[in-house]
């Protein structure tokens, strides 16, 4: 994959701007045309031999090459494609290795604010503009530095936090709910069943997720349920939450439901199990990661691929891009991407939707981001390539823009 570094001005990049301006391309009054053989619109179309047209930060105009304007500043791929900038609907931003090769548990805040400045910077230069972390405290210091401009990095949703059986019952939970509401929190993330390597099965009852999910609708807040079995997902389902994380033993029927109430399902299949079996020495040991769990965790894998296989087949189901990364997956995410084609059988057009405007429309941005349209930020990635007819292409990223700034090789 190719290696990006982020240029804030746009002599690093192109010619000087008028003046001695040194703003990015594109988000000043300055115009960036950018051309490629193909644009993927996020939508499902693609447009051959078409161009973007970027000033102000915005998208001005998609259109046919012999359109486009001659004026302001052109950046060329003759063989390479435009994209929406991707989105990763769950990650985990500020987990890292600490000093000894280790999952640091206990960094202090100083030090984990910055591993998540790195690991931002790391999925940009991967070509994802947008991620949600589900989430820590932290994040919220981490997106708000970013979202001012004076660091590079992706456009950042965070839960700052979550909600699980530990907060209490239904009053506890919609108090909780509330409270990070008025924290600054863009969504609730809510555990209703017990991560794959202990099961899976349900943690909270009908009425605990009934409560959580409508004191976050009052608030107009989204609710991520991590919900690996039937059971968890069925009550999240009937809750009115918004979506379901990982899913990994759901049946059909609870497919079918999920679909029937218009939820999302974020099916997370591959990246996280790769990491971690990866990174088991790194891991093992520390908290639930142990033999016994690991062990569920490799049993595990062909039935995430299964389950992943029926929810594409499932009418009406909307399924999304996310890869719960984890210490270690930073920067790797475009693997679940690649790995959701090659051994899950998905479309390589459905994919690029999933993880454009499907997984915009998720995280209730898609006035704002993940598709090539006149009116939205300037969120793109050119790749090398045709993913539509070799995946892989999508980790051979050229040029990433985020709001109209620029990386560039």
């Amino acid at each position: 994959m190719t290696t990006l570094r982020f240029f804030f001005t746009a002599a690093l990049l192109l010619p000087a701007c008028r003046g001695g301006d040194e703003t990015a391309p594109g988000s000043d009054g300055d115009t960036l045309v950018i051309t490629a053989a193909r644009v993927f619109d996020g939508r499902g179309a693609v447009l051959e031999s078409h161009g973007v047209v970027v000033r102000e930060g915005r998208i001005e105009a998609v259109a046919p090459v012999a359109e486009l304007p001659e004026g302001g500043r052109r950046l060329d791929f003759p063989g390479g494609s435009i994209l929406p900038g991707f989105i990763d609907t769950h990650v985990h931003l500020t987990w890292h290795f600490g000093p000894d090769g280790r999952l640091a548990r206990d960094s202090p805040p100083e030090v984990e604010a910055l591993h998540g400045l790195e690991n931002a910077l790391r999925m940009l230069e991967a070509g994802f503009t947008t991620i949600q972390s589900l989430g820590s405290p932290l994040d919220g210091p981490v997106r708000d530095a970013i979202a001012r401009g004076t660091v590079p990095g992706p456009r950042i949703i965070t839960s700052l936090g979550s909600l699980s059986a530990r907060t209490g019952g239904p009053a506890e939970l919609a108090a909780e709910a509330r409270r990070m509401a008025d924290a600054g929190a863009d969504a609730i993330k809510i555990f209703a069943s017990e991560s794959s390597r202990d099961g899976g099965g349900p943690t909270l009852s009908q009425a605990q997720l009934d409560a959580a999910c409508a004191a976050a609708n009052e608030r107009g807040l989204r609710t991520l349920v991590h919900a690996h079995g039937p059971v968890s997902a069925a009550r999240a389902a009937r809750a009115g939450c918004t979506t379901i994380e990982h899913g990994s033993l759901l049946d059909q029927a609870t497919l079918d439901l999920l679909a029937e109430e218009e939820l999302f399902y974020d099916p997370n299949t591959y990246l996280i199990i790769a990491n971690y079996l990866e990174n088991r020495e790194r891991y093992l040991g520390i908290g639930n990661y142990t033999e016994e769990g690991f062990r569920l965790m490799e049993e595990n894998s062909a039935g995430r691929f299964e389950v992943f296989r029926r929810s594409l087949a499932t009418e009406g189901l909307r399924v999304v891009f996310g890869t719960d990364a984890v210490a270690g997956a930073h920067g790797q995410n475009i693997r679940e991407a690649l790995a959701r084609v090659e051994q899950g059988g998905q479309d390589p057009g459905q994919l690029i939707v999933s993880m454009t405007s499907l997984a915009a429309a998720s995280l209730g941005l898609a006035g704002v981001t993940g598709s090539l349209a006149p009116g939205l930020a300037a969120d793109l990635v050119v790749v090398d390539g045709d993913p539509a007819e070799d995946v892989r292409a999508l980790g051979e990223v050229l040029l990433v823009l985020r709001d109209g700034r620029a990386l560039a090789p």
